[in-house]
């Protein structure tokens, strides 16, 4: 059977195409976005595990938005905006495809920070976008290209993760974010904040949320994944209540609904009395992880460590000037260890959006220990130096 035209341009996910090799015994794996698999909260889950054969009700069909008393305490934790309704999704990545299916016809502007989260590239290139990369600065995005962006009315969306960017882990100033919650109410462009990283903060100043500044003009993806498990496939997205209506008839068309018994886990997780101190420990675990693995840098590469610090979330983004990010991927996974060349986080060469990728690699740092974290780079080292 034929393809579909528009999927016939899509490129797979090198992250998803290398976890193969990554878990090839002996390799060390620095590629993927993998939360810390020895810190899960089992524990803490346990409990909710036990009671769920208690509940029959959970394993029949259930609402679109999602369980009624997850929305309740989401909304409440979250303190969404007023206004704004939530919809559960299986992860935050449904909740992208569903903005992209909803909202944008083929040939619609978005524009993105280059580089970007390479899920939220493949959505926008399924649904037949045009994207509009925009440099990111160590502040945030170049806020001259953006604003002569949304001024040209080529846009629709603007997406963005604020808080530990993927790949680069920046996080916005607090300037920056006004700014540009100011340009998305001026010009009328939506803004999809992506925000699966704002939970594992392990230094600096919690920062308010861009959407928080524009509400009408946002929306949220917030990912469980981070903090409770991947496995669960929990994410959930807020917006204006007038926005989320056709969010719902796509969720509907999609998958009816995302798994009850799931997110009543979620819920009895979340309540649990014991994870605010889990969650501190985890982003404490983060910042050790982190410290290695700069030290480590430091240590085996000198002034061809070039690393921005992060304050936050899983990843450090090693610059490698006048370097092939594809040849030293390949020669490091030869030694050992797997990592992501930077070609990874932009719109694809043959891509009439297609910029110059910098030369660079984005590196893990939240699912190895210390000394497996200092061992791949000592890895790494013997291919670039």
């Amino acid at each position: 059977m034929q393809t579909a035209k528009h999927l016939q341009q899509i490129q797979p996910s090198y992250i998803r195409e290398i976890l193969a090799a990554a878990t090839t015994e002996g390799v060390i794996s620095l590629a993927g976005g993998l939360p810390a698999s020895d810190h899960f909260p089992l524990s803490l889950m346990a409990e909710g595990f036990a009671k769920l054969p208690d509940t029959p009700a959970l394993f029949q069909y259930g609402e679109t938005p999602g369980y009624k008393p997850l929305l309740d305490y989401l909304d409440e934790h979250y303190r969404v905006a007023s206004g704004h309704q939530m919809l559960v999704c299986s992860g935050s990545q449904q909740g992208l495809d569903l903005i992209a299916r909803a909202f944008l016809n083929p040939g619609d502007g978005v524009a993105m920070e280059a580089p970007c989260y390479p899920g939220a590239l493949q959505v926008f290139a399924l649904a037949g976008a045009s994207i509009h990369p925009v440099e990111q600065n160590p502040t945030g995005p170049n806020l001259n290209q953006l604003e002569s962006l949304f001024a040209s009315g080529k846009v629709k969306l603007f997406y963005a993760v604020p808080d530990f960017h993927n790949p680069t882990g920046v996080s916005w100033t607090l300037d920056v974010r006004k700014q540009v919650a100011a340009l998305c109410r001026e010009y009328e462009v939506a803004l999809i904040e992506d925000a699966p990283y704002r939970a594992l903060r392990f230094a600096g100043q919690q920062l308010p949320l861009v959407a928080s500044l524009c509400p009408e003009r946002a929306m949220v993806l917030r990912s469980f994944s981070k903090i409770s498990t991947p496995g669960m496939r929990l994410g959930v997205l807020s917006a204006p209540e007038n926005w989320l209506a056709p969010l719902l008839k796509v969720k509907q068309a999609s998958d009816l609904h995302t798994s009850i018994p799931m997110q009543a886990l979620l819920l009895d997780l979340l309540a649990h009395p014991a994870f605010p101190a889990h969650l501190r420990q985890l982003c404490g675990i983060y910042r050790e992880r982190y410290q290695a693995l700069v030290s480590a840098l430091s240590d085996y590469l000198g002034q061809e460590a070039i690393v921005e610090p992060v304050e936050g979330g899983m990843f450090v983004w090693l610059q490698l000037p006048g370097r092939d990010p594809l040849a030293v991927a390949k020669e490091a996974l030869a030694k050992g260890v797997a990592i992501v060349p930077g070609n990874a986080f932009f719109p694809a060469a043959d891509s009439p959006q297609a910029e110059s990728p910098v030369s660079a690699i984005r590196l893990n740092f939240s699912h190895e220990t210390p000394d497996t974290l200092t061992e791949a780079v000592r890895r790494l080292a013997s291919v670039l130096v």
